[in-house]
C-alpha cells in the first residue's frame, strides 16, 4: 500500500485525488491532509480517510478543526510549520496548493526523496532549479499533475531528447477565446471564471482567461523537460481532448488524448509506471466528431507573451511574473482593476525590476525566490493602488 500526503486537499485537486484514492481501492492510504481555510471540508475528509496527520494553514482555524476531529486519532497543526509537517508525510506527496504558498511544503516533500506529484505549476515556475537540484540530490522523483505536462511526459518516455523537434501545449481558449477585443476589455470576474471546459479554482481560471495559465506551463515545461522557449509551443484547442503533441526530428507528430478529467493525470502521477483502471470515462471520439485547432491571439491575449519573455529572460524573472500575476488576479477577483489590466501590471512589475537588474542574480537560493516574490508583490501593490487614487 502506498500513502500519500495532499498538500491542497479541499481544492479541486486534492478533492480529486481523493477520488483517485478511493477508486483504486485498497491500494493507497492517506498519510496526511492540508489546506487553507475551508476546515469543514477538511473535517470532512479526514472522517472519511482518517490520515494520520491534519494540517490547516490558517492558525486560528485550529480550535475548529480540532473541535470537528475530536475523539478521533489524528494529529492536527496549523501554520507554515504545520503544512511542512504534512508534506513529511507518505510515500509521495500531492503537490496542490495554490500559488508560492506551496513552495516550501513542496520543497520540503522534494528534498526528502518523496515522490512528489506536482501540481502546484508557481513551484516549478519560480523556483524550478531548486526543485530539479533537490529531486537529484535526494533521489526522489517528480512527476506532472498538470495534463499537458503529463501529456509530455508519457509521449516522451523512451524517447531520446536529442529527436525532438518541438513539443506543443494546447489551451482551451478560456471563456473570451472567441471575443472581440472590445468585449475583452470590459470583462468582469464573473465572465471570466465561466471556463468552457475545466472545473477549477478561481485564480487558476482568471489565468486560463489571459491565457497566463498556458504561459506558465511553458515555463514548467522548460523546466520539466529540459527544453528551451524555441522547442516549445502552444496550440488553442477548444475540445480540450489533445493535451500535448511532440514533433520528432523524422517528422512525425505524437498526440496524448483523454477526456479534460484531473483524475487522470492525478492516478498516472501516483501510480507510475502502472496505470490505476478506470479512473476517467472512455474518449468516444466518433461521438466527439472533430478536433480544431488555431494559434493563440496575442494582440488579445498578451499574458502568454510576457511568460515567454520571462522564460527567455531566466534568472528570477519566471518568479516575478508569478508573483505580480498572482496580485493582479486577487485584484481583479476584487474589482480593484479591469481584466486588462492584469497583464498590463504584470508588465510593469517586469519593466521596473529588470531596469534595476533585480532578476539577473545568477544563482538561485530559497531566500532569493522568496526575496524576489516579495518585491514583486510589493511593486504590483503599489501599482494597483496608485491606479485606485
Amino acid at each position: 500500500m502506498t500513502s500519500v500526503s495532499i498538500l491542497g486537499s479541499t481544492g479541486s485537486v486534492g478533492v480529486s485525488t481523493l477520488d483517485v484514492i478511493r477508486a483504486a481501492g485498497g491500494d493507497y492510504s492517506v498519510a496526511a491532509l492540508a489546506a487553507g481555510c475551508n476546515v469543514e471540508r477538511l473535517a470532512a475528509q479526514a472522517k472519511a480517510f482518517r490520515p494520520d496527520f491534519v494540517a490547516i494553514a490558517d492558525e486560528s482555524l485550529l480550535t475548529p478543526l480540532r473541535e470537528a476531529l475530536s475523539g478521533l486519532p489524528i494529529e492536527t497543526g496549523a501554520g507554515e510549520a504545520a503544512l511542512i509537517e504534512a508534506a513529511g508525510r507518505g510515500d509521495a506527496v500531492v503537490a496542490a496548493i495554490v500559488g508560492a504558498a506551496g513552495l516550501k511544503p513542496s520543497l520540503a516533500a522534494a528534498r526528502r526523496g518523496a515522490r512528489l506529484a506536482i501540481a502546484n505549476k508557481e513551484c516549478l515556475v519560480s523556483a524550478g532549479a531548486l526543485f530539479t537540484g533537490a529531486v537529484k540530490q535526494s533521489g526522489g522523483e517528480m512527476l506532472p499533475v498538470d495534463s499537458e505536462h503529463s501529456a509530455v511526459f508519457q509521449l516522451l518516455e523512451g524517447r531520446k531528447r536529442d529527436t525532438v523537434r518541438k513539443v506543443t501545449l494546447t489551451a482551451s481558449g478560456g471563456p473570451f477565446r472567441t471575443w472581440p477585443r472590445e468585449k475583452i476589455l470590459a470583462a468582469a470576474p464573473e465572465d471570466a471564471l465561466r471556463h468552457p471546459t475545466w472545473e477549477m479554482g478561481a485564480k487558476i481560471t482568471i489565468d486560463s482567461a489571459t491565457l497566463m495559465n498556458k504561459g506558465l506551463e511553458l515555463i514548467e515545461a522548460s523546466v520539466l523537460f529540459g527544453i528551451g522557449d524555441d522547442q516549445l509551443d502552444v496550440l488553442v484547442h477548444p475540445q480540450s481532448i489533445v493535451h500535448a503533441l511532440v514533433e520528432f526530428t523524422d517528422g512525425a507528430v505524437l498526440s496524448h488524448m483523454g477526456a479534460p478529467d484531473m483524475k487522470g493525470p492525478i492516478a498516472y502521477a501516483l501510480s507510475w509506471p502502472a496505470r490505476i483502471a478506470d479512473v476517467t470515462p472512455p474518449l468516444d471520439l466518433a461521438e466527439i466528431g472533430s478536433l480544431t485547432f488555431e494559434s493563440p491571439d496575442p494582440s488579445r491575449f498578451p499574458a502568454l507573451e510576457l511568460a515567454r519573455a520571462a522564460l527567455r529572460q531566466g534568472g528570477h524573472a519566471p518568479a516575478a511574473l508569478n508573483a505580480a500575476n498572482e496580485v493582479a488576479v486577487a485584484s481583479f477577483l476584487d474589482r480593484r482593476i479591469g481584466f486588462p489590466d492584469i497583464s498590463s501590471v504584470v508588465q510593469r512589475v517586469l519593466d521596473n525590476l529588470s531596469a534595476g537588474q533585480d532578476l539577473n542574480a545568477s544563482g538561485m537560493t530559497l531566500e532569493s525566490v522568496l526575496e524576489i516574490d516579495a518585491r514583486a508583490r510589493s511593486a504590483a501593490s503599489g501599482i494597483i493602488a496608485a491606479r485606485a487614487a
